[in-house]
């Protein structure tokens, strides 16, 4: 049975913080892990006091200690309201925080985990640092999930947030340990991914600050469980009678509870196992092996949420400069294909647009123009033949005999393949100012909400009547207003009118003014089109956010744009 021995005393009284009978010895095959949590600062200038407070408890730990975790924001242990707080408390605490846990780290010979901010050339990281017993740091951890207000409001760098990696893991005297800071503990799609890096101990530098002490316990015991390791959990007490945050906690792969603090402030001193694994039977008769194990047997991917390293930021989070694949990469493949779709998402294109037109039964599907001729070996319009009927037409042939007998793309068969690996620019066509059917549009908007997309689209028309339908059916997807030629001059006008987050300018109807007005008005800019690099790069120039290209890979590789 694990050896349990709870160090609790209130802020300031740390004179007895770490005060045993006498410094045990080791156990030979245990870690004697010890979580310091200290009160949070309510007030910017009482972060000093617990700082402090927090170096007075590392300086007690002694040489009986083999694993030392602290929360997260150590070194701004407190409200931070602005960027310049933030500055000036790292300015003033995190050097000696950080030097404190290297010595503590070296003085101990313990493994020490602390989460602070790393300064690096790209900005402010929230990032949890490991050292090991001789002092050296070994690792760093950088939180996977950042708030909006660590972002948005206080600038800590998010750069690498948008990029696929694998879980961290770091190897500290044949104990692999991975991590979760704070907001990274709600997502619990990733639990699975870290189980599979076979972690013993996972690393939880944590704030959490308004969830009950029950739904911490939960989460954590949840996580342990799922990835048959032990949560070693840091948080900050709320305060002494708070029901909320705190809970500072241990707790083993069988997913049981064998410490917390709850809100209490001082220090837990816990001897683990870190190599002992719950085996359970793998089915009932089965084999005994741990849970994560007996899951991946039968796990089904394809049957949840999109996933994997092709997903991209979505519309609302993806601000910079895009590339649109009109039509997909149709200057090698039959546009508004698969093939065509597939070819720009490979060579790392972060738009396509697509055209989408309902057929006679009610089906979704993708063609520019209302007839058939231009592109395949059919005649008549989509709207006025069933689905059915235009799959006996050949959308390849006139590309290329190598496309022969390639059959209409339906939205959903787009959908299946790309949806979240690319943004897509949904241009919905119509006829001159005539709405959809309210049925065949709400089935797009089931479609994109059964393939979790709905942060990677949005809706393109010229078409008022149908920009306003959009708005009612679907006022959460972003829509563009898209180029009239009865009021070129009045596109941004119209896009402000009806809600729109974009325009899609048509050259050569406009001008360095409206783009200007457009940005002024909080609006993005794409343009209709460029297949030349000079072009596009003066369309990048004069601001456009997003080019719409036939030719993707000429295009991107001119402009260093995706």
């Amino acid at each position: 049975m694990n050896r349990i021995c709870l160090l609790l005393t209130a802020l300031y009284s740390a004179a007895s913080l770490f005060a045993t009978s006498a410094p045990a010895a080791k156990p030979a095959r245990n870690l004697r892990t010890c979580v310091i949590q200290p009160a949070y600062a309510f007030k910017f200038e009482d972060i000093e006091s617990v700082v402090r407070w927090e170096i007075d408890a590392l300086n007690r730990c002694d040489e009986s200690i083999d694993l030392i975790v602290l929360p997260e924001a150590s070194d701004r242990q407190g409200r931070i309201a602005s960027p310049a707080e933030l500055a000036a408390a790292v300015k003033k605490y995190n050097a000696d925080l950080l030097k404190a846990c290297s010595d503590t780290a070296k003085r101990c010979k313990a493994t020490v985990f602390v989460n602070a901010i790393d300064c690096t050339p790209s900005g402010m990281r929230n990032t949890t640092f490991a050292y090991d017993k001789t002092g050296k740091l070994v690792d760093k951890y950088d939180k996977e999930h950042l708030v909006r207000s660590e972002h948005a409001k206080l600038k800590l760098d998010a750069s690498y947030m948008w990029e696929w990696t694998t879980p961290k893991i770091t190897v500290i005297d044949g104990i692999r340990y991975a991590y979760l800071t704070c907001y990274d503990f709600y997502f619990y799609e990733n639990y699975a991914n870290i189980a599979r890096m076979k972690p013993d101990i996972i690393i939880g530098c944590s704030h959490q600050r308004s969830d009950r002490h029950d739904a911490l316990e939960t989460i954590g015991r949840f996580l342990s469980y799922n990835t048959c390791a032990y949560l070693v959990r840091a948080s900050v007490s709320m305060g002494l009678d708070s029901p909320l945050g705190g809970s500072s906690m241990i707790v083993s792969p069988m997913g049981q509870v064998i410490a917390n603090m709850r809100s209490r402030v001082g220090a837990m001193i816990v001897d683990i196992d870190p190599h002992a694994k719950y085996l359970k039977p793998a089915g009932y008769g089965n084999p005994p092996n741990t849970h994560p194990a007996y899951i991946e047997i039968g796990r089904r991917p394809w049957k949840y949420r999109p996933a994997g390293s092709a997903i991209i930021p979505g519309f609302s989070d993806h601000k910079g400069k895009r590339l649109c694949a009109h039509r997909g990469f149709s200057a090698v493949a039959p546009e508004n294909t698969l093939p065509a779709f597939g070819a720009a998402v490979a060579l790392g294109a972060s738009e396509i647009e697509l055209d989408i037109w309902a057929t006679r039964d009610g089906e979704i599907v993708s063609l520019h123009d209302a007839t058939l001729d231009r592109v395949s070996t059919g005649k008549g319009k989509v709207y006025d033949l069933t689905y059915q009927e235009l799959l006996a037409f050949d959308f390849g042939i006139k590309k290329g005999k190598n496309f022969a007998g390639l059959r209409i793309a339906r939205f959903e068969d787009i959908l299946r393949k790309f949806s979240c690996h690319t943004i897509m620019n949904i241009h919905v066509k119509s006829l001159t100012d005539q709405p959809w059917k309210d049925e065949d549009l709400k089935k797009v908007i089931a479609l994109i909400e059964a393939y979790d997309a709905k942060n990677h689209v949005y809706f393109m028309t010229e078409n008022t009547v149908l920009q306003t339908q959009l708005a009612r059916l679907a006022p959460e997807i972003p829509r563009c207003m898209g180029h009239d030629g009865r009021a070129p001059d009045k596109i941004v006008e119209r896009a402000v009118e009806h809600g729109c987050a974009m325009v899609q300018l048509f050259k050569p109807h406009f001008t360095q003014e409206t783009i200007d007005k457009a940005h002024a008005a909080g609006l993005r800019c794409n343009v209709f089109y460029a297949n030349d690099p000079e072009e596009a790069k003066r369309y990048f120039k004069m601001g456009i956010d997003t080019v719409l290209t036939d030719d993707y890979q000429i295009i991107s590789s001119a402009t260093g744009v995706h």
